[in-house]
Order: structure tokens, then sequence, then C-alpha cells
């Protein structure tokens, strides 16, 4: 068995390399070299003249699939980019509610047909899988996401982007092709799941079972993410090991029946999560542990997970630059690695053969507790350095918030699942039978959001203490299981436990050491800057078009400073990408004071906001003068709206004063307020500048820059259509003088007064 793994795990690390580092052109003659380097192994004897041959051939393989994956899909692909023509095209997915976008596949002349995401400015009604298309697109290749060069639609087997023009026609098939039945089984499942179970508890019922997270609400999704549960409802191997067990436990010794069954329903399942590489994994590991003992052959583990590896991979190379199946694998591998030495060494001291009732029970509890911690820190070994890479924090709570809730995810699933389909027959026994089961849900919905809210449940994984006290814990994780002899867990763990105190400590001191502490947080188009002096903190504008929400952001900088509570929050004027994160902050944070520009009373963003206001108990206070507050060791001075008309013109600007430290935040005005903020705001000469308008051409006017004199430039800016930073904003502050700092570019910036 081992031979296999030699080759597909050359097969897949050929790949990887493909897809993250080899050009294009090249793939195919290193794919060939490769291939030949492989024939030297017949010079060789014995098992090492076996294994070179492999990993040559492996390699070679690799190379040479994905150069030629990408010449059947790729290259007819760009061959389409950048045209407009009629199409006919298959849906190949439900579309989103409340989405404009919709899957589809089509043919372009004789070749493979082409996956692509098409954009409609009305999405038909009741449009589903396996509805035929016709109408005219113009397309792009879906090599970009968010302005930036992504494999993230690679990934997922979507080649181009399509923008629909004109009317749609569409057909709808006399018998639907079997190979849809999975999502309409999914689709009649998720609806069972909403109608059977009580409201708060459908949505996450519908996401356990079949991975739409669409109705789960996003506060809810959020704390999951911070508590690194996020995986419950992504639909993996958890969901998998639950069915198969399940299913084993139902049809008792009767292998082969165990077998067939259980396969069959294994990949049935996945089809209906939508085959994500997560989900296959599962299915596939699965299977061979089913017919391992039916061949008579062991379970390799190292066999399996690449040969499983080798065939997503085979099925679209580009999977390899996808987050869940690097998660995936890595979670499996954690576990495969560290579950079974952990578990051996802690549960070494218990008795083969406890006598009486309360030893046979206490030996039971401490094997279940001690196998739950073990798999959970196994499958967290491999997997959080990659949670660290791709979302940029590090959740400390993962262990103790599995520990809590994964029980309450098997019970809520296996029983979610089987009411949902009995809701299919029997919809009023089912809603019955729901009540017990969302207890379940109830208890996630409960623990979630307060393990989230803890101080320091997740901190930001570009701290350099954070990334030295997690390569400490791999360190003493790595010695623990590989030197020999009795060793006491109380050692590393107290190590680990002192040392991430005084990372904390170090990390928090970064941004609370000095008399004013100032951070303008990446939350893409939009703007949220965080201010903290001497134990108090306030919140200017939460609001952008980040891939988080801009409340998430800022509610993950102040708590990753250990603070529960924000004394003051301002927004500047009632624009989305200055405002929408406010309703998930005010659920995430307690708010003192909430500041608001009195201006436009029937703006439905600020009726909304001062609503929510009222129902958190939040203070509200609408400025229409000069107004100043005490945060700490420092001064806010919020200067009312100067202008009438246009938002823009009638926002707040905020001076934040320490001493001899002056730092501006004016919002989106144009040169004209700023000129009356001029005449009228008596500023000093500022050491930095959040720059309006996120560097717009009609804002941070020469005039401001020759009086105020800012030393710092902060653009708070992401991918965007309007052109911002404007050529000419950034030449003006070149030539007053100001260091120029972008959140594009830099992430959160961060500036701290001494």
């Amino acid at each position: 068995m081992r031979k296999l793994a030699w080759f597909a795990g050359s097969f897949a690390g050929a790949v990887f390399l493909a897809v993250y580092l080899l050009p294009e052109a090249v793939l195919l003659p290193v794919g060939a070299c490769c291939a030949v380097g492989g024939l030297s192994g017949l010079f060789l004897k014995g098992d090492r003249r076996l294994r070179l041959l492999l990993v040559g051939f492996g390699l070679g393989a690799g190379l040479l699939w994905t150069g030629v994956y990408t010449a059947l899909f790729h290259t007819p692909a760009r061959l389409v980019a950048e045209r407009t023509q009629p199409i006919t095209a298959r849906v190949t997915e439900w579309p989103e509610e409340e989405s404009h976008w919709v899957e589809i596949s089509f043919h372009q002349g004789e070749g493979w047909p082409l996956r692509a995401l098409l954009w409609l400015e009305t999405v038909p009604e009741d449009l589903r899988p396996g509805d035929e298309l016709a109408l005219t697109a113009s397309f792009r290749l879906a090599d970009t996401l968010s302005g930036t060069d992504s494999d993230y639609y690679y990934s997922k087997g979507i080649t181009l982007l399509a923008y629909g023009e004109g009317e749609v026609h569409v057909t709808r098939p006399d018998r639907v092709p079997v190979w849809y039945w999975p999502d309409y089984v999914a689709r009649a499942i998720r609806q069972s799941a909403l109608r059977c179970f009580p409201d708060r508890v459908g949505p996450l019922v519908a996401a356990l079972t079949t991975g739409d997270t669409s109705g789960l609400d996003g506060g809810f999704y959020s704390a999951l993410r911070r508590t690194g549960t996020a995986h419950v409802v992504a639909v993996s191997g958890l969901h998998v090991s639950f069915l198969s067990g399940f299913l084993t436990a139902l049809l008792g010794r009767r292998r082969r029946l165990s077998a067939a069954v259980g396969i069959a329903l294994m990949f049935f399942f996945a089809a209906a999560a939508g085959n994500t590489p997560s989900v296959l994994r599962a299915a596939f590991m699965q299977s061979m542990l089913l017919l391992a003992p039916l061949v008579d052959r062991e379970d390799d583990r190292a066999t399996s997970l690449c040969t499983i590896l080798m065939l997503l991979l085979i099925q679209n190379p580009y999977a390899a630059a996808s987050i869940s199946l690097q998660l995936s694998f890595a979670s499996v591998a954690g576990i495969y690695l560290f579950t079974g030495p952990l578990c051996q060494r802690w549960q070494k001291c218990l008795p083969d053969k406890p006598k009486g009732f309360r030893a046979r029970f206490g030996c039971l509890a401490f094997r279940f507790l001690t196998a739950s911690l073990a798999t959970t820190l196994g499958a967290i070994a491999l997997t959080t350095p990659l949670t660290a890479y791709y979302f940029g924090s590090v959740s400390l709570i993962s262990p103790l918030a599995n520990l809590l809730t994964l029980w309450a995810v098997s019970d809520l699933f296996l029983g979610g699942l089987a009411v949902a389909v009995l809701g299919l027959l029997l919809p009023g026994l089912a809603g019955l039978l729901a009540l017990p089961v969302s207890l379940a849900g109830e208890y996630l919905l409960w623990m979630v959001p307060r393990l989230a809210a803890l101080p320091f449940a997740a901190v930001p994984a570009g701290s350099v203490y954070i990334v030295a006290w997690l390569a400490l814990v791999y360190a003493l994780l790595v010695a623990y299981l590989v030197l020999p002899g009795r060793k006491s867990l109380l050692l590393p763990a107290g190590l680990t436990v002192c040392a991430l105190c005084w990372a904390l400590l170090l990390q928090a001191g970064r941004y609370t050491g000095g008399q004013l502490t100032l951070s303008v947080l990446d939350v893409g188009q939009g703007l949220s800057t965080a201010v903290y002096s001497q134990g108090a903190s306030a919140l200017v504008d939460c609001g952008g078009s980040g891939l988080d929400d801009a409340g998430d952001t800022a509610a993950d900088y102040f708590q990753a400073l250990g603070l529960s509570r924000i004394d003051v929050v301002a927004l500047t004027h009632y624009h989305t990408d200055h405002a929408n994160g406010v309703a998930r902050l005010l659920e995430r944070m307690e708010v003192g004071l909430l500041i608001l520009p009195d201006v436009e009373p029937e703006d439905p963003l600020r009726r909304s906001i001062l609503a929510l206001a009222e129902e958190k108990g939040v203070d509200t206070l609408l400025v229409a003068d000069v107004t100043t507050l005490t945060l700490g060791g420092a001064e806010l001075t919020i200067y009312p709206p100067l202008g009438a008309g246009d938002a823009n013109e009638e926002g707040l600007s905020v001076l934040c004063t320490a001493g001899e430290f002056d730092a501006l935040i004016t919002g989106d005005m144009d040169e004209i307020i700023e000129g009356r903020l001029l005449k009228y705001g008596n500023l000093p000469d500022l050491e930095a500048l959040v720059v309006g308008h996120h560097g717009s051409k009609y804002s941070t006017s020469e005039e401001l820059l020759l009086a105020a004199r800012p030393e710092l430039a902060v653009i708070s800016v992401g991918y965007n259509t309007y052109g911002h930073p404007a050529p000419e904003t950034l030449e003006r502050l070149a030539a007053a003088g100001c260091q120029i700092y972008r959140t594009d570019w830099s992430g959160t910036i961060t500036i701290t007064s001494e």
C-alpha cells in the first residue's frame, strides 16, 4: 500500500508546486524531465529503485496533468474572455436568494464545457438546476477576487465571469437530469428543516445538513469563526463521520451491507452538499475504512490520505488553492499524527480492568474526555497555521469551544437530518419531534456567542508575540511526543499558559502603552478608526466592503486588547461604507455613547441605527455644535456638519488630541467643507491625517495640507471602481511632505503617541 502513497504524494506535491510556483509555460517540459529523471531509479537496487521510479513518475504525472487541464479548460476560457456573444447555458446550482449570480456551464466549440458565474440584472423566478438559458453575455477571466490575482474561482472549477445583457430565455427540461437529483434532495431537506424547526434553529439545522449557510445570522457565523467552530457548518468529515457511525450502529456487524449502503449514501450526501473538497475527502476516507476489511487490507492512513488528495486534484488541479481542501487535509493529518500518541500517554495510567461501578464509570469518562481533547488538539495542530495565514487570527478558545459544542453538533446533525427527512413525508409528526432536537440547537446558539465574546477569545496572527508563542507551543508538543520516558503534562502546559500570558500582555502593550493609539482598520473600501488612550476607547466610523463585516473587524481589534466595551462610537455620516458595521458592532460589544450628526432625520440608515441603539440601551448624542469629550489621557473634538445637501457635506469631523499629538478624521468631506473647517475649526498643526473620502481627488485640498501640515497621511481604501486614491491626491500629499500609508497595501495601520 505504501507504494501507492509514494506515487500519490509526489503527484499531489507536483500539483501544488504547479499551482503556486511554476509558470504555466514550463509545466509540460518540467513534467517530462521529472518522468525521465525517475527512470534513473532503474540503476538502483532494492526499495530505493522503486521509490525513485514512483516519485519521478508521480512528479511528472502531476505537472503534466496540470498542464493538460490548463489547456483543456483555461485556454478556451481565455479565448472567450473580453468577448460578447450569444450563448446557450445550463444552470448547475440553485441561485442564492437575493443574489444576482447564477452558476452555469456552456460549450464553446467542440471542447469540454466551461463553467462560469453569470450576473443577471434580474434573475428569472424559480430558476433551478438543469434549466437552459439563452442570452447574450460578455465575459472576463475569473482570475481575480476583489481586484487581486487569485485562484479562488479556479479552485471551484469556475474559469469565467459572465455578465448577461438583454433578455434571458429560460427552457425547462421535461425531466431533471440524474446528476442534478442530489441538488433537489438537498433543497427539499433544507426547506423541510426550515418548516419543521423553530425560526431560530431551522437555519442552523439547514446549514449542518446541507452546508447552506445563507440563512444563518451573520453575527452567529462570526462567533463560529472566532471560536474556531465554523467547520461545523461547512459540511465535511465531521458530518460524514457522524453519518457513518450512525449507519454502522444501525446495521450492526453486517459488513458488506454496511459498506454498500454506507458508501452509496455518503457519496450521495457529498453530492447534495455540493461536492466540496472537504466532504469528498471525508466520503473517500470513510469508503476506504469500510472497504479495507472486506478486501483483507489494512487501513494505511498515509496511503489513504495521499491517494484521496491525488483523486481530488485529478478532478481539478487548481483545487490545490482551495482553503477548505487545505484545512480538511491538514485537520486529518494532524489527527493521524497527534491524537493517537496523546491518547496513549494520557490513558496509560488507567487500569486495564477497573473494578466497581465508580471505577468503570470514571475510566470511561476519563477516556471520553481525553479522546475528545486529543482529537480536538490533533485537528487544530496543523490547521492553526493555515487559519492564521488565511484569516489573520488565532482562536485561543477553540479547544474549549469544540469540547463544549461538538456533542450538541452531533445530536443536532443526526436528529435534524432525521426530522427533515421525516418532514418530507409526515410534516406534523416531524414538527413534534423537532422540539426536543431543537434543544441542542438552542444550546449552540446560546453557548457559541458567549464564548466568542470573551476577551482574547481570538487574537491577531500578525503579532510577532503570538507567532513566537505558537512556535514555542509546537516545539513543546513535538518534544512531548518524541522524547522517550514518562513525562508530566504539567510542565509543558504550564510553560504554554505562562508564555501565552506574556504574549498577550506584550501584544496589548503595543497598543495601550502610549498616551494615544490610533489605528485605521483594514475594512476594504470604507473607514473605521479605533482610538485608545489610558484605558478609554473610541471608534470613529464603522463601515467598509471587506470580506469581514466592519463591525467584526472593529470588535476583533478591541477584544484582542482585552476589552468588551467601547466608550464612544462616532459616525461621521450616514453612508454604508462608514456605517454598515454598526449593527454587528452593537451585537458584539457594549457601547457607552453613540455620536451621530443631527442631519437627515428621514434617512433609513440613521433611523435603523437609532432604533438599534435604543434596543441595546446605548446613549445617543446628536451633534449640532462643537462637542468636546475626554477620552482617558486624550481629548476628542467633534465638529458639527458644516455643509448642506449631500451626506458627504453634512458629516462630522473628529480631532484627536493627546499632548502635542493631533490627528484629524474628516470622513468624506470635500474641499469646500474642508475650507469651512479651517475657517471655523481653529485646527492645530497635525501629526496625522486620515485622508478624506478614501483619497478622492475632491478631498484633501492643498489649502488643508498647507494650513494643517500633517506629517503622516493614512488612506483607508480597498478595491473600488472610483479610482481611489486619485493620483492628484497622492501628488498633493507628496508635495506637502507627508509620509503616505494605505490600508490596501499595509493592512491595519497603527500610530502611537508616546
